[in-house]
């Protein structure tokens, strides 16, 4: 029997422990007096006492052994020793010491008492100046009841469970841009983002946010600048769908934004706010919302992406306006230009004296899209200047007929006087500006404002004929 001393004194001094460390010693071939010798000995001499007494000398050569060729590597590793009598399985598991914490010991614990199916877990841990944290984890079994496990596969899953967001994201940065872009990335948000987002979102999902907050760095909340993306999370049902706002300085006000993202024709459920801090910049805010189309319809999103994200940044900039004919976004597939020509239209029908509201005409055209959509094709087609004038007439008449019968199948009157109002001033259009760019702009830019030029006898026929006509 040994006193409580043999926990304090070092290991050459107990004669049973002695001779097991020369031993291995001898086992491993190494120069007594070498460095690699050396470096084992106080391997073993920090090596738990108990397990020192009860280990043969082949296996505590082995697990040394293993222990040495850690060196300093930061890497996960798992070294197992099952007692003969079944009463315990000692477990040493070494993890890189900037990742240990007790949430990280829970997980490594809560896996191996799984494992062998433990019946209690004792632990100890060792924080020492090395770049290794060693836990010490004594698994309580009951005789006869112990599996035998794979170690090398209860490894793997150590290692899963010590791998940070940030590791992940390291991985998915270099795999994206390379070393030195992934690296540099790595530097600048590898501690950016907050315990939230971390626990929403996997890591390889932010890469796609870095990318779309790059353009934002250097700019402030004055300068009013956004980046955004719709998506589909792959679990999400039909018609749910996500959207993110990216803002450098400061948040976006949910009582701005809603309002732009419900007339675009989606009900917005909840939003998730997030303060992303870049090493070397000022935060930028992200507003992840998740939304679904109104009528509950399915949306192509690589379709649709594009047009909703342009609609949505025109409507933030002031460039066009923020009512219920965007839903025609979504709903009949226009982009924000095509919607501003069904707008102009709806304000010129109010001038020449429509009894019809602008919120009415609106009903009507979001509540028809298909018509709505029909519409501003025969606008494109009849005023485009780079059609020939043989296909002009031909795309026309197709889409003339195909209004019309769209039109027979109108159940509300009102809008059908209304969808007629539109169609009548439409093709009392002989030309417009719409095709025209700014000069010396650049990029084909269209001018900032719509106008057209109209045949009056002709409006007045056909509003008459809109308003008190309706085909049988």
């Amino acid at each position: 029997m040994y006193t409580s001393n043999v926990y304090m004194v070092p290991a050459e001094d107990i004669p049973l422990v002695r001779r097991k460390v020369a031993d291995v010693i001898r086992r491993t071939g190494f120069l007594p007096d070498g460095h690699l010798a050396k470096t084992l000995v106080t391997i073993l001499e920090q090596y738990p006492r108990d397990e020192l007494f009860q280990m043969d000398a082949e296996a505590l050569h082995d697990i040394a052994l293993g222990i040495l060729r850690l060196q300093e590597r930061q890497r996960t590793r798992l070294f197992v020793r099952r007692d003969p009598f079944d009463r315990f399985v000692s477990c040493l598991v070494f993890v890189p010491r900037e990742k240990f914490n007790t949430d990280l010991r829970g997980r490594i614990q809560s896996l191996l008492q799984a494992a062998y199916h433990g019946t209690a877990v004792e632990f100890t841990p060792q924080l020492s100046e090395s770049m290794l944290a060693r836990i010490h984890i004594t698994v309580r079994t009951q005789p006869g009841n112990v599996p035998d496990v794979d170690v090398a596969e209860l490894e793997d899953r150590i290692v899963q469970a010590a791998r940070r967001w940030q590791d992940d994201l390291a991985d998915a940065l270099l795999e994206r841009g390379g070393e030195e872009r992934g690296n540099r990335l790595l530097r600048r948000y590898a501690g950016a983002f907050p315990a939230g987002f971390r626990e929403d979102y996997a890591a390889r999902l932010a890469v796609r946010d870095i990318e779309l907050m790059e353009p934002l760095l250097g700019a402030n909340a004055a300068d009013n600048v956004l980046t955004m993306q719709l998506y589909r999370p792959l679990e999400a049902p039909p018609g749910a769908l996500r959207f993110k706002i990216y803002r450098a300085g400061q948040p976006t006000s949910l009582s701005h934004s809603l309002p732009m993202l419900e007339h675009l024709g989606v009900r917005v459920n909840e939003e998730r706010p997030y303060c992303i801090a870049p090493a070397d910049a000022a935060p930028i805010w992200m507003h992840d919302f998740g939304m679904e189309t109104i009528d509950g319809s399915e949306v192509d999103l690589d379709e649709a992406r594009a047009r909703f994200e342009d609609a949505f940044a025109r409507i933030w900039s002031g460039e066009l306006e923020n009512d219920d004919l965007n839903r025609l976004v979504l709903q009949a597939g226009l982009t924000w230009r095509e919607v501003r020509i069904l707008r102009a239209y709806a304000r010129y029908i109010r001038q020449i004296g429509s009894t019809f509201s602008n919120a009415y005409m609106e009903s009507a055209l979001t509540g028809n899209p298909s018509i709505a959509r029909a519409l501003v094709r025969l606008f494109l087609v009849r005023l485009d200047p780079t059609l020939a004038e043989a296909e002009r007439s031909r795309a026309s008449e197709t889409l003339r007929k195909q209004i019309d019968e769209a039109l027979e199948d109108v159940p509300n009157l009102d809008e059908d006087r209304i969808l007629r109002q539109f169609l009548g001033v439409l093709e009392a259009t002989l030309r417009t500006n719409y095709f025209q760019s700014v000069p010396d702009a650049g990029q084909g830019q269209p001018k900032p404002y719509l106008s057209f030029k109209r045949a009056p006898a002709r409006r007045q026929g056909c509003a008459w004929r809109a308003a008190l006509v309706r085909p049988a």
